[in-house]
């Protein structure tokens, strides 16, 4: 079976919650982790074709000729054509549980499921599956196990003297032996496969599978149908919020950045990190985006996990946690994996998270002034948020003034990033409008003074009147992308003649056939050589906010034809070819993408629902 990939994404992403899997437009289950998204790969051909594992199902005959999700829902269907008949690969991941209930408490299974349904003919298919647990570390067997499914196992022992043992289980009613050894099977019925890291108490039946996919395809209907779009830009306003509801990580409300590892920045080089993790920076626009789309249930799981997370008083804030609240994530390099295309080291896990980001301070006092403003809270969580908030100042009005490592998490020398001094210049902005809110008239009116003192330093140091713009760093010659958000934070008025320059000199310098880098000045890796998704989306914005709407909804649209087949992008985009690059699908990009579509569209004041 040919299992090399294409010199794009053409991948569409199945999940609930739990996990995901990245299915490519042959069918094949080139990327997985079981059972949650942090867990060890079960499939990882993506970063590496030989050593990485992947479900494939091929046609005898024919070939794989469409992909595309049901309408309004996280289900892919792919079809097949050949000499012999038609079928359909259904993949899925149930949006519930056996019990109809516990789904409601945000328990769902990580089963991947395929229905192979028959439309015409006698169809000959081949099962692929060569699952690869634990990052194919160790070598994975697989048997029949009990005449009724097929186990896969893996064991071994790390250099630490570690033990790993791993299993996952595939249920099925077609022959066994003949999935196991990949030999041909006549479709003449609806059959169907299911993957699960456990074995199942309830054995999975056809009549089963039948109700999961009902009821999974009238969850994604009913979702949706509550999400608020506008007419314009509904489709991509829609699939980028499935998107982001599958990338919410069911169990503790945490949003992933991404679900996979090490898909690289650029091929070949070494930007290639591990992006199963929630980063609090997203927090900001996740929340507001959540809400004005009509689901304040999903920001509020995301701050009531932040607030359990964040420390109190005296525990240093990260920058980034774990999808349950890890504090140590400790970077790894998978020397056996060449990586995607050859891009490597392939890592897991994320040395970033022990950096120095002053921005991350005012990004979370910015979640939760707009948390206060949503929703009614208990005297006793805003005794907790107010302790908070008086923490964090401390914390800002001690380090506000010294370098730290930027938004971009430069793993070099640190510098005075004008963006973190910014964020530094919004927690203390937002703590006092939330003391205001609580009645802390006094305390608020104690801090106005350094408000006003780190904004005076910023217009000094951070303008660079030759350039006439904000720079990165103090005392630079050089842009940032980060800096067309500051209108955005409410910093600077956005028709501030300072703020129009900025924008227009970033565009000058940084934006490149209507793509933006994050910045052009060399960093630890060199010069940056791809374009960051999510900065052409800010500039979109900015570009609408200082009075450019017409050009703003221009370089909109043109990003939007740069989604892949499936309406998805990752983090990054090839300034030539713009093919997607980077963790993919990425949280990040798709919020923007929102955020731009409301702000872009003329017809939002009246919201359209379609179930």
């Amino acid at each position: 079976m040919d299992t090399s990939h294409t010199n794009d994404y053409d991948y569409g992403m199945i999940g609930n919650g739990r996990t995901c899997a990245l299915i490519d437009s042959k069918a094949s289950i080139v990327y997985s982790c079981m059972p949650d998204f942090d867990s060890g790969t079960i499939f990882a051909s993506i970063l590496d074709e030989k050593k990485g594992g992947q479900m494939g199902i091929s046609m005898e005959n024919g070939k794989a000729v469409n992909q595309e999700y049901l309408k309004n829902t996280g289900i892919l269907v792919t079809r097949f054509e050949g000499d012999d008949g038609v079928f359909e690969v259904i993949d899925f991941m149930a949006r519930y549980t056996w019990d109809g209930k516990a789904g409601a408490k945000h328990d769902v299974s990580s089963d991947i499921i395929r229905v192979l349904k028959l439309i015409s003919g006698t169809p000959k298919a081949r099962i692929h599956h060569d699952p690869r647990l634990d990052y194919g570390r160790f070598e994975t067997k697989s048997h029949i196990f009990q005449k009724t499914r097929i186990k896969s196992t893996t064991v071994g022992v790390m250099d630490d003297g570690r033990e790993v043992y791993e299993s996952c289980y595939l249920y099925t009613d077609l022959d066994p032996e003949k999935v196991l050894n990949a030999e041909p099977i006549t479709l003449e019925k609806t059959q169907y496969l299911l993957l699960s890291y456990n074995d199942k108490v309830m054995t999975p039946d056809t009549d089963t599978v039948e109700l999961m996919l009902q009821r999974t395809h009238s969850y994604w209907l009913l979702w949706s149908a509550r999400t608020h779009r506008c007419n314009s830009y509904s489709e991509q306003i829609l699939r980028s919020a499935i998107t982001l509801k599958m990338l919410q990580f069911s169990p503790t409300g945490a949003v992933l950045a991404a679900g996979t590892t090490s898909l690289p920045e650029t091929i070949g080089e070494e930007r290639n990190w591990d992006y199963r993790f929630c980063w609090i920076r997203d927090g900001s626009m996740t929340v507001s985006v959540l809400h004005r789309i009509g689901h304040p249930l999903m920001a509020e799981r995301f701050i009531d996990w932040v607030m359990q997370t964040i420390p109190t008083k005296d525990d240093a804030l990260q920058i980034m946690y774990g999808i349950r609240g890890e504090k140590m994530l400790t970077e790894e390099e998978l020397s056996h994996l060449s990586g995607y295309h050859g891009s490597h080291p392939v890592r897991i896990g994320n040395a970033a998270y022990h950096q120095k980001q002053h921005d991350i301070y005012g990004i979370l006092l910015d979640v939760l002034h707009q948390d206060l403003e949503a929703r009614t809270r208990t005297p006793e969580s805003l005794d907790r948020i107010w302790t908070r908030v008086r923490s964090i100042i401390k914390t800002v009005e001690a380090t506000w003034e010294s370098p730290d490592k930027g938004i971009w998490e430069i793993r070099g020398e640190e510098q005075h990033f004008v963006f973190s001094k910014v964020l530094c210049w919004v927690a203390v902005d937002r703590a006092i409008k939330i003391a205001h809110m609580l009645g802390k008239i006094e305390w608020a009116a104690e801090y106005i003074p350094l408000r006003d003192q780190i904004h005076e330093a910023i217009l000094i140091n951070g303008w660079n009147e030759e350039k006439q713009s904000f720079t990165q760093s103090y005392g630079v010659d050089d842009l940032d992308s980060s800096n067309l958000l500051m209108a955005e934070y409410g910093f600077i008025d956005p028709m501030d003649p300072k703020f129009i320059s900025t924008v227009k000199q970033s565009d000058k310098e940084l934006c490149r056939d209507g793509l933006m880098y994050r910045y052009r000045n060399e960093d630890d890796f060199g010069e940056p050589s791809s374009a960051f998704t999510v900065c052409s989306f800010w500039m979109v914005k900015a570009l609408a906010r200082t009075g450019q709407r017409k050009l703003a909804r221009e370089r909109f649209e043109q990003l939007l034809s740069y989604a892949n087949p499936k309406g998805l992008y990752g983090e990054d985009l090839d300034f030539d070819t713009k093919r997607h690059l980077g963790n993919f699908p990425q949280a990040y990009s798709h919020l923007a993408l929102i955020d731009c579509a409301l702000e872009l569209a003329e017809d939002c004041s009246e919201y359209m629902i379609e179930a």
